[in-house]
């Protein structure tokens, strides 16, 4: 058994199980402050293992497949029961089916905070491809990277958007090397210059800083990195479409992955976190998947809460409900359509890993 395999077991139990189940608990207190009863909330997925307790008419229950858990309320689709779902004022359904995706937020925003607080492992160079900008600049490996053209190194996505924008240009690079520092000044190969496939505009490779150093900021500017790091998520998932089309991205980056996939990436980021005993990778990518899974959920896709979020916005403005056995008809297509999406990722996955 590969250790990769392990890690991605690993990271299925530490990242994914966790955000599901926050997303679920979000979908439960709303409905509790909306007084719309809850008929089971499940610890994993059904077939049920164990009846943990049955408190004001709900029972909690242990179930066998590990996966987050699920909330069942009463009259999900049937308006005719009395204190359940369906049979709730729309603002009570509105908040209700909104506060999964909300609970993924706040997760994110909170677990962004705790690991720029934390901070992040500095960029050290790796390897110097001969031949390469970097090499006629002078770089050397385990350069760890303070400031690139007068900003802070803070990431490679940082370093890597400056030497993209100053092709052709000279940039100063300020590096710790050894005890001291060293200033170089390199000039970034444009594009058509080199594999963009392959490296970079100077030639170098990137890892963490090996001597464990990090960019750690106090608690208001984590605050704003926090809400900054969110929208960006959601502002590249919605730029995606755009960018493939562009040619900005190449169809593997754009790649959708299944939950098996979600596991092969958040056991690569656990696996980076343990090897330098460094929290930020692993909360990152914890809080990375929450606002994706979020935002993911809002879609107006059938099955999905978007998708239940949109019958009631039509139901807003037709004045009327959708009769629910078509609504309910709609919402069992749309799941056949994504279990069967979903089955195909899968095994795209577990075919071709992402790593």
């Amino acid at each position: 058994m590969s250790s990769s395999f392990l890690w991605s077991i690993g990271g299925f139990f530490v990242v994914l199980t966790p955000i599901i189940l926050v997303h679920e608990l979000g979908h439960f207190f709303a409905a509790r402050l909306s007084n719309i009863r809850i008929e089971e909330f499940g610890f994993g997925f059904p077939p049920r293992a164990a009846k943990l307790a049955e408190r004001n008419g709900t029972v909690y229950s242990l179930n066998w497949i590990p996966l987050g858990g699920f909330v069942r309320p009463a009259g999900e689709d049937d308006p005719t029961v009395e204190g359940g779902l369906a049979s709730a004022s729309k603002r009570a359904r509105l908040f209700v089916l909104f506060a999964g995706a909300g609970a993924n937020f706040l997760m994110a925003f909170v677990v962004f905070w705790i690991a720029f607080m934390i901070g992040m492992p500095a960029v050290a160079v790796s390897a110097v491809t001969p031949g390469t900008p970097a090499e006629v600049a002078g770089f050397q490996a385990e350069d760890i990277f303070l400031e690139v053209d007068g900003v802070s190194a803070e990431s490679s996505g940082v370093i890597a958007d400056i030497m993209r924008s100053k092709a052709g240009e000279p940039v100063e690079v300020l590096v710790a090397r050894g005890e001291g520092t060293a200033l170089l000044t390199v000039i970034p190969r444009t594009v058509g210059e080199y594999d963009s496939l392959e490296e970079g505009p100077i030639g170098v490779g990137l890892m963490a800083a090996p001597d464990g150093r990090r960019i750690s900021r106090g608690p208001g500017e984590s605050l704003v990195e926090s809400a900054a790091s969110m929208w960006e998520i959601v502002y590249l998932t919605v730029s995606v479409p755009s960018m493939l089309i562009n040619g900005e991205i190449s169809p593997s980056e754009a790649r959708p992955v299944s939950v098996v996939g979600i596991s092969q990436i958040a056991g690569q980021a656990a696996e980076v976190s343990v090897t330098n005993s460094n929290l930020f990778p692993i909360l990152n990518m914890v809080a990375f998947i929450s606002v994706a899974l979020g935002f993911t959920n809002l879609l107006p896709i059938p099955a999905l809460d978007g998708g239940r979020i949109l019958f009631v916005l039509i139901e807003a403005v037709r004045g009327r409900r959708i009769e629910p056995e078509r609504e309910g008809m709609v919402h069992i297509v749309g799941m056949l359509v994504l279990l069967g999406l979903m089955a195909l990722l899968i095994v795209q996955d577990i075919v071709n890993p992402v790593f």
